[in-house]
């Protein structure tokens, strides 16, 4: 669900992450699901992250949340002619052109289900400062939002953190152990890999999923 951290040098070469990060507002907007953690003090809180099956878990019922509250607008729409998971980008105003880079990117990359900014969202962006990172997050009740952490912003390429956490409001896990070329990796190849698209098993996954999970969940929408 979130990066992983390994210990890292203060001084750190991002570009875009950097550029578009280096002004991020003294106050940050607070998620209303949970209650992120104090700002790090120091970089040893983004020591490596391994993962847990917690953290599996929480992805995968965050999946399961969109995937139903898509199900149930396309049971009151049945006309509708696409799959749209609409999103809220509004309490992360420091990171709108990165989310709309990842929109972008999952847009291009898979057309069984596609993103889209707007009213009555399926779920929705904020950033602030947590030493947990970045991270999706889901209350087991239909609600869900991708929390942006400032600082692991400015040590990992931005869009690729966004990309990265949407995908898995789109259904794919982490996996730490791959490489840059696949975006799940999120942070395990270290912050040299700025590569923020879906690998082609990536894509294939995220279209099995809104294929075949759609189906199931419109049938339980009913």
């Amino acid at each position: 669900m979130r990066l992983s951290r390994p210990l890292l040098p203060a001084v750190l070469g991002l570009g875009l992450a950097i550029g578009a990060l280096s002004a991020a507002p003294a106050a940050a907007a607070t998620a209303p699901l949970a209650d992120p953690a104090s700002s790090p003090s120091s970089s040893s809180t983004y020591a490596q992250y391994a993962g847990s099956a917690e953290d599996a878990a929480a992805n995968k019922a965050f999946f399961e949340a969109v995937l139903k509250s898509v199900a149930e607008k396309r049971a009151a729409n049945p006309g509708a002619q696409q799959v749209t998971v609409t999103y809220s980008a509004a309490n992360a105003p420091s990171f709108r052109q990165q989310i709309a880079s990842s929109t972008q990117i999952w847009n291009s990359s898979v057309s069984n289900v596609k993103l889209q900014e707007g009213s009555n969202p399926d779920f929705r962006y904020y950033e602030g400062n947590d030493s947990r990172g970045s991270y999706a997050y889901t209350d087991g009740h239909g609600r869900g939002y991708i929390f942006l952490d400032y600082r692991q912003n400015q040590i990992y390429n931005s869009t690729r953190v966004t990309a990265h956490e949407t995908g898995h409001v789109l259904g794919l896990p982490d996996h730490y152990q791959g490489p840059c070329s696949e975006l799940m990796s999120g942070g395990g190849p270290g912050p040299s890999c700025t590569n923020a698209y879906p690998n082609a098993p990536e894509r294939s996954r995220v279209e099995q999923l809104w294929a075949n999970g759609l189906a199931t969940a419109m049938k339980n929408a009913a």
